[in-house]
């Protein structure tokens, strides 16, 4: 079972420690860090993958609804806190849970199912692209079909995405984790947090740069095992 990689954003403690205690007993989960306000963790999950966060609402110097807000395109989030008042708001805000501490450990199981689930669902959904042959983009206010033999490499760009192709290039919103969810697995590899490559247009690499199509593509810190499966 793949891992979901997660994050606790919490100034309590002991609400801290409950957390990583939870997380250590469920075996897909894998806690990546924990902090104790938000102000550093937009710049953190630029740099990394995370699938879920655990969200306390009132963390010092930047409450927890705001920050969620300045996410653009925000991972799973579980909202925990000690008032009921901010459930309407949070929801609003398309979180998978929200527990009001005290919680247990089996409501703490049923909130994080359901994000289990919901990435499943969506691994499911990336699997049947396999047999497609194109994606449709949103690009200048109308859909454009994309076909994958077409697509030289992808490029983040802030909460855009560059998509670079044999016959010109497409600008989206969306995130590059969104998009890579929507390539055949087989076809496309990310090389760096910024760039996703086809395959069959790999020319050459060496250990810090893929070559696709005549054009040099950095490989990134993280990525450096991809050259073990080219």
């Amino acid at each position: 079972m793949s891992k979901t990689n997660c994050i606790i954003i919490e100034d309590e403690p002991l609400a801290s420690k409950m957390l990583t205690r939870y997380i250590s007993q469920v075996p897909y989960l894998e806690l990546k860090h924990t902090f104790k306000n938000a102000l550093l963790v937009g710049e953190y999950l630029s740099q990394n993958t995370i699938h879920l966060i655990f969200l306390d609402i009132h963390l010092p110097r930047l409450k927890g609804m705001t920050f969620l807000r300045t996410l653009t395109h925000p991972p799973a989030v579980i909202i925990t806190t000690a008032y009921h008042q901010y459930a309407v708001e949070g929801y609003d805000l398309n979180v998978s849970d929200y527990l009001v501490k005290p919680f247990d450990l089996e409501r703490f199981l049923t909130a994080v199912s359901k994000v289990k689930k919901a990435q499943i669902e969506r691994q499911i959904s990336a699997f049947n692209y396999e047999e497609r042959e194109h994606l449709f983009i949103t690009a200048q206010k109308k859909k454009v079909k994309i076909l994958f033999s077409e697509i030289i490499y992808i490029e983040s760009q802030k909460e855009y995405v560059r998509i670079v192709t044999t016959r010109g290039e497409h600008t989206s919103k969306m995130s590059t984790h969104e998009i890579e969810a929507l390539l055949p697995i087989r076809q496309f590899i990310r090389v760096h947090r910024s760039f996703i490559v086809s395959t069959r247009r790999i020319d050459s690499y060496t250990a810090e740069t893929v070559e696709v199509n005549g054009i040099p593509i950095p490989i990134g810190k993280r990525y450096k095992h991809i050259t073990e499966h080219l």
